[in-house]
């Protein structure tokens, strides 16, 4: 009986050493970060940039797949519904995480249902024409948004923020939002290319996903949501300085989650990976140089900032009657 004891003490031992030896090589495979757009937007361009800086702190291989669909719903299901090891987490956006639940209660997930590992950086929202435009200034297009002409503006889709982001343009200016014609795309990057080929007159989108048209020529920026003026865009004024300081609500975000329940070794170590990620010169660089404010936030307070916003959109969304129930 003692030496079956002994021998149960032992396996017991082993069993324990085992689990934390596999706790402790998490991954044991290329992680997959899932980006529910399209190539070129402020999400993929994001966890590209995560893709390449985070891969020493990961200590595993990133590999960044779009997985575009119903304004990033498809691939937020994906992960949502996915398995729970941390090997497929979430390029999440304030679009598909926070906009779409807020406009439509059918969706296959709720804002809150994924693990929350962190929001990585912050994005400063701009509305831009192309440089041909006959709109120079914001004044100009509120005025041309306020007359008889039908407008086009271009979206990531149907219930994306950049989406949501015009009709907050158009509700603020007092214009009926039906006034004007909405041109969905999959993905920003897809909708910016629109109104440089001249196929949507605006767009209000993250200043990360504008910033390569407006540096290189083919954009014009007219207005950012930030509080002062942004050093690479010194010219262009913000919401509050042209009279309209409601628009200083629309903000992006991007963040890694992953599906509810997710393993705690996993959680942990993308924590810490994020942790290090907010100390680490070259992403800090990277991420600024396309017009996004590094801003690594712990679980809680991504949360708490995602709630804040999701009940933002929400009383937008109702007073629009833009909500499907």
């Amino acid at each position: 009986m003692k030496t079956l004891r002994n021998i149960a003490v032992m396996v017991g031992l082993a069993a324990l050493g085992a689990a934390s030896t596999a706790n402790a090589d998490y991954p044991t495979k290329p992680v997959t970060v899932v980006v529910p757009y399209g190539p070129g937007g402020a999400a993929d361009l994001a966890a590209r940039i995560i893709g390449n800086e985070a891969v020493d702190y990961l200590g595993e291989t990133i590999l960044v797949v779009n997985q575009t669909g119903a304004a990033g719903v498809t691939g937020s299901t994906m992960v949502a519904k996915g398995p729970k090891d941390g090997h497929q987490v979430l390029m999440s956006r304030v679009g598909s995480q926070a906009t779409v639940p807020a406009m439509n209660e059918t969706i296959p997930y709720t804002w809150d249902e994924f693990t929350m590992l962190g929001i990585v950086e912050l994005n400063p929202f701009a509305i831009a024409v192309a440089a041909d435009s006959p709109y120079q200034t914001f004044e100009d297009l509120a005025a041309a948004l306020k007359g008889d002409e039908k407008l086009t503006y271009s979206s990531a889709g149907v219930g994306t923020l950049l989406h949501m982001a015009s009709l907050i343009v158009i509700n603020d200016l007092g214009v009926d939002s039906e006034a004007h014609i909405h041109v969905p795309f999959k993905g920003g990057g897809n909708a910016t290319a629109a109104v440089i080929n001249g196929n949507a007159d605006f767009i209000f989108h993250n200043l990360s996903g504008l910033i390569g048209g407006i540096q290189s020529g083919q954009l014009r920026a007219l207005v950012v949501t930030t509080p002062e003026r942004v050093d690479r865009i010194p010219d262009t004024p913000t919401a509050t300085e042209v009279g309209h300081p409601n628009l200083n609500a629309v903000i992006g975000w991007s963040g890694i989650w992953g599906p509810g329940g997710m393993d705690q070794e996993a959680v942990d170590k993308w924590v810490s990976v994020l942790a290090s990620l907010k100390e680490d010169e070259s992403w800090n660089a990277a991420t600024t140089e396309l017009g996004s404010i590094p801003a690594v936030m712990s679980p809680e307070d991504t949360r708490a900032f995602v709630e804040q916003q999701f009940n933002t959109f929400r009383v937008i969304a109702d007073k629009l009657s833009m909500v499907v129930r």
